[in-house]
């Protein structure tokens, strides 16, 4: 069955209601203050069945101290009601009510001339159908049907309910597939129940037990994913219980984890960090031929989103003093609440005093930073975002993040598109060379950096890389998280930026090192015997080798360059440098690491007393020899001891510090 949202919209008693009840047998004015008074004061709600379809008739007051209450309705609207009295034509609410239907986007409408028993004078129907098609001339709704009707007598009733089944046969489905968003028109509690809340479906499905967030955050702050999460406890689509809603439907929900206070009309309710809320907006703002003065830049203005409303400063793009009724422009609106909006919603703007409504527009970006008014690259930039598509905007979008990249959910969330979507969406312009792809550690956290981004990162690496070396000429290349460090970019793009220039043959590394492509070390043949003399001394010493002061006084050498032969030494995988004071060969380590082997079949702890009489060593070899094995993950220090892990008892690796293959030619060097 299909399922269309029918709202009626038209000036205080011209019979909105009546004719609601006459549809549906259904009173859409359920307040005391309602049937005491004899207006809509409130959304009203009813239903029926016909041809196939459920009409969801959402009942809005006429009454111009009502409008924001209108307001909180129409945008769920999938069809309008308009109702215009035979007997009085269009008024002041007619007008507003239409205009604002415009300004969201409304494409689809039947028009009731209502009250048409109280008129006499079949012309003055007539003028009264002439004045409606003026209003209309221009507009998507302009050849909506006109029928008359009485809400009394029954009239014209079954031919209003044919031009429904056209206009919902004629309007744009809902998108079952999209996110799940749900803004909240209705708050209340049942007893023994809990909160529940009531709106249109706009786009995505829900389920009894599906975990929700309702944004924005009742605490504050505005950010995404700061909102209330709540369980769904109990579900009913046009009033009868169901387990599932789907996008076009009326739901109510019944939430638990979340106390009714917490929950307000405005409220947008949705699937757990797929939407946010923001306190900014970039926007096309259009201001109504009749809107009576231009609106300025810094104005202060109601913004209505949905069944939300914040106040709001409009800045005004590209040093615009304001914009004429009548006109359009780009603009930045700053927000005094967030808002939980989307890429492409459409909002209602009303002057701050007197309230009246004087435009609206459609969202550009929902997540925008914060522009500068006066700059034309900021209008620049917000009038390309409003000219693309989805894939287009994608690229504007991981273009702006600049080097430090966007993750895919904040792509996803500036798209207002689902995860899975923009997912296959990076995959696309990945594979098209347009955006590089720096892996997260999680889902969602992989960063989309424009591959001119990672292209310039890159050749900043390569220029620090080369100085680098040229200020160290006895050092194989720079150590790998250093270089990482003096990107200024996320350690996930500095690593893809390093595997493109590995892949392209700029750069050579091992997991501790980088080096540029054919970086070679120079050694005079003084700074050769220095290395040979280091490596024979530390493979002679074994487990106790000597410290560098001690190292550089047997060498008779300075000891910055015995601790550059160490390095070197390390590169080659013939030594480890396990402190700053201490090298050891490595096949030494090796020999440890097969005693630590042995001795867990017997005894799976190690005490330093045993471990420096077994070696024959003293404290100051012994502690930073554990400590290195605690560091490889071979044993961990539990109280005095260290108990050995059962990894230990693998084939040995090589030690952590040397490569495997040097990374960078050492002329003049023995083969490891």
């Amino acid at each position: 069955m299909r399922h269309v949202v029918v709202g009626t919209a038209g000036h205080i008693d011209h019979g909105k209601s009546a004719l609601v009840r006459a549809l549906t047998g259904t009173d859409p004015d359920r307040l005391k203050e309602e049937k005491a008074r004899g207006i809509t004061v409130d959304l009203g709600f009813a239903h029926f069945v016909a041809g196939g379809v459920r009409y969801a008739f959402v009942d809005v007051p006429g009454h111009e101290r009502f409008v924001r209450n209108m307001l909180a309705g129409a945008g769920g609207f999938d069809v309008v009601l308009l109702v215009v009295a035979a007997d009085e034509s269009v008024m002041p609410q007619t007008r507003e009510h239409f205009d604002i239907c415009r300004l969201l986007g409304i494409e689809t409408a039947v028009v009731a001339l209502s009250r048409s028993d109280l008129v006499d004078d079949p012309d003055l129907v007539e003028l009264a159908e002439l004045e409606v098609r003026d209003l209309l001339a221009g507009s998507p709704l302009a050849d909506s049907p006109v029928v008359p009707v009485s809400s009394l007598t029954g009239a014209g009733l079954d031919r209003l309910r044919a031009a429904l089944e056209t206009a919902a046969a004629a309007a744009r489905p809902r998108d079952p597939e999209g996110l799940f968003r749900l803004p909240v028109d209705r708050v209340f509690s049942v007893r023994g129940f809990g909160a529940v809340v009531t709106g249109t479906l706009v786009s995505g499905r829900v389920a009894v037990g599906s975990e929700v967030e309702i944004l924005p955050g009742r605490m504050g702050g505005g950010e995404a994913g700061a909102g209330e999460r709540a369980r769904v406890r109990g579900l009913e689509v046009h009033g009868a219980p169901a387990e599932t809603g789907s996008a076009g439907e009326r739901v109510a929900l019944n939430l638990s984890g979340v106390r009714r206070e917490r929950v307000e009309r405005g409220s947008v309710v949705g699937s757990p960090g797929e939407l946010g809320a923001g306190s900014m907006l970039d926007c096309r703002l259009e201001v109504l031929p009749g809107a009576g003065a231009p609106v300025g830049d810094e104005d202060r203005v109601h913004v209505h989103l949905g069944a939300a409303a914040a106040l709001a400063r409009v800045r005004l793009l590209g040093g615009a003093a304001a914009v004429e009724p009548g006109g359009t422009a780009l603009a930045q609106l700053r927000l005094e609440a967030p808002l939980a909006a989307l890429r492409g919603d459409r909002f209602i703007v009303r002057r701050y005093s007197p309230v009246v409504t004087i435009g609206g527009g459609v969202v550009v970006d929902a997540f925008p930073p914060k522009r500068s008014p006066r700059s034309a690259a900021a209008r620049d930039a917000v009038a390309a975002l409003a000219a693309a598509d989805d894939r287009e905007a994608a690229l504007l979008f991981v273009d702006e993040a600049g080097s430090g990249g966007l993750t895919e959910a904040a792509l996803a969330r500036r798209l207002g598109r689902p995860r899975g979507e923009v997912r296959r969406l990076a995959a696309e312009v990945a594979e098209a060379g347009s955006v590089g792809i720096a892996a997260g550690r999680a889902a969602g956290d992989s960063l989309l950096v424009s591959a001119a981004r990672l292209r310039a990162v890159g050749e900043r690496l390569l220029a620090r890389l080369a100085a680098f070396e040229e200020a160290n000429r006895l050092r194989p290349g720079m150590a790998v998280e250093e270089l990482r460090e003096r990107a200024g970019v996320p350690a996930a793009v500095a690593d893809r930026v390093l595997g493109d220039l590995e892949v392209a043959g700029r750069l050579r590394r091992d997991r501790d090192t980088a080096a540029t492509a054919g970086r070679t070390v120079e050694l005079t043949e003084r700074e050769r015997e220095v290395k040979d003399d280091l490596a024979l001394r530390l493979e002679e010493a074994g487990l106790a080798p000597p410290t560098l002061a001690d190292a550089a006084r047997e060498l008779e050498a300075p000891a910055p360059l015995v601790d550059a032969m160490r390095r070197l030494l390390a590169h080659e995988g013939r030594a480890v440098v396990v402190t700053r004071d201490l090298a050891f060969d490595a096949g030494a380590l090796r020999s440890l690491r097969k005693a630590v082997r042995e001795r867990r079949v017997v005894n799976p702890e190690i005490s330093v007393g045993w471990f420096k009489q077994k070696f024959g060593l003293s404290r100051k070899h012994a502690i930073p020899l554990l400590e290195w094995l605690d560091r490889e993950r071979l044993t961990v220090r539990v109280g005095d001891v260290r108990r050995i892990l059962a990894r230990a008892l693998l084939s040995p690796s090589p030690p952590s510090s040397p490569a495997a293959k040097p990374t960078a030619a050492v002329r003049g060097a023995p083969a490891a």
